[in-house]
């Protein structure tokens, strides 16, 4: 799931912390991120064997995510998850409508959308604003990223997941280097993870692929319809 359209924190992060109810939280998010750079480094190569990359947009925008993703996870636990979840909620919610009531939207690429403008525009929010993010939270950031390069570039929903895994990994690469260095990293839990994630990462990438930008539709509507459902259900836990 997370190689398609991302959201594989949302399974992950709560199954680690049942499998491990003695991890801080920081460290469950730490250990999360030495999966996951695992998981989108392999898809990312995937991708980028058999689909043509925008670089000139994948490449300034992972290198702006490695930053401000660190930021974001230096933060970590600083702001309480009630504080912002009601938000990502509302912005989850209008995304599924929005999908849903432009059927034909990433289906096929819109070259046209592409100006100068919209590619600063796609680096400033998918480097910085969804990498700080995903240093900070981090549950659907994959999603966030397609939905970012489809909407304002025009990609397709391939060729967005391919952008939005390389810029995946640099965000959890700049995570990962921030929580290691804090000490919030189960090593030898984390490595036995990042093994599962590297198979599932090669099954997705290549389904991805194979069946088109339609199945990557699905499978994003199947994603966000299931985050809605999660953090409604934690924000109802909480209040």
């Amino acid at each position: 799931m997370d190689a398609v359209v991302g959201g594989g924190g949302l399974l992950l992060l709560p199954a680690l912390l049942v499998a491990a109810p003695q991890l801080h939280p920081a460290t469950a998010l730490g250990t999360n991120k030495l999966a996951a750079i695992c998981g989108t480094s392999t898809a990312a190569v995937a991708y980028a064997r058999r689909t043509k990359i925008d670089w000139g947009v994948a490449g300034p925008a992972a290198a702006l995510a490695l930053v401000c993703s660190g930021c974001g996870a230096a933060l970590a636990g600083a702001i309480p998850a009630t504080a912002y979840r009601p938000v990502i909620i509302g912005i989850l919610v209008a995304v599924a409508v929005f999908v849903t009531v432009r059927p034909q939207m990433g289906l096929v690429e819109q070259p046209e959308k592409r100006t100068t403008a919209r590619r600063g525009i796609a680096v400033a929010v998918a480097g910085g604003l969804i990498a700080a993010y995903d240093g900070l939270i981090g549950p659907g950031t994959g999603t966030f990223l397609v939905l970012a390069f489809t909407t304002l570039i025009g990609a397709d929903f391939v060729h967005g997941s391919a952008m939005a895994k390389i810029v995946n990994t640099a965000t959890n690469l700049g995570a990962l280097v921030v929580f290691a260095a804090t000490g919030h990293v189960a090593w030898m839990l984390g490595a036995g993870m990042a093994v599962c994630n590297v198979i599932g990462a090669l099954i997705g990438a290549r389904m991805a692929l194979r069946r088109g930008a339609g199945f990557v539709r699905i499978i994003l509507l199947v994603v966000v319809l299931a985050l809605i459902a999660r953090l409604g259900y934690l924000h109802w836990q909480e209040s």
